[in-house]
């Protein structure tokens, strides 16, 4: 197997944007960062690609022909399966209630565009990682749950012991004073 197949990406990405030179010049940025990357320019096959195989980010342009990409975050959001899929805003948006109206549906992110690559490439990074350390968190929560479980499980069958215990020494103790 080649090194690039055996190679572990750093995130799966999903890109959308109308506009193919951001698309290009994204993919490129990304997947030399060793990100998988995958680009569509469509924006009403985003649920599609995304229900057919989670992305662990996805870069979203806000003003597309289709649909734009509040209404594409929203619908994200909405879905249980795709809630917790980080959304980046990319957007020549600058303006303070485009950004605020890109966090109220569910953003985690914005970059305006023109982007620098360095900046797009800290904030992946950044949203990559808590999304792991959240995925950790949760895992530690369940597990913490479980053992929780089985401590609360185990201290019921001591306490009924005890009591089995309790007994039977009540029952000694009084057969000790009326001997038959």
């Amino acid at each position: 197997m080649a090194e690039s197949q055996t190679r572990k990406t750093n995130g799966d990405i999903l890109i959308v944007d109308d506009a193919l030179p951001n698309l290009r010049l994204l993919s490129r940025m990304l997947k030399n960062n060793n990100y998988q990357v995958r680009a569509i320019s469509n924006s009403a096959m985003v649920m599609t690609v995304v229900n057919a195989e989670p992305p662990d980010l996805i870069l979203l342009d806000i003003n597309m022909p289709d649909q734009n990409g509040y209404d594409i975050c929203q619908a994200l959001k909405a879905e249980p399966q795709t809630r917790e899929i980080p959304v980046i805003f990319i957007s020549a948006l600058d303006d303070v209630l485009d950004k605020v109206r890109a966090f109220s549906v569910g953003g985690v992110d914005y970059i305006t565009k023109p982007f620098q690559v360095e900046e797009v490439l800290a904030r992946v990074k950044t949203h990559l990682t808590i999304g792991l350390l959240q995925n950790e968190l949760e895992q530690q929560v369940q597990d913490l749950k479980s053992l929780t479980d089985n401590l609360v499980q185990a201290n019921e069958e001591l306490q009924a012991s005890n009591d089995e215990l309790n007994a039977f020494a009540h029952n000694v103790a009084h057969d000790l004073k009326n001997p038959l």
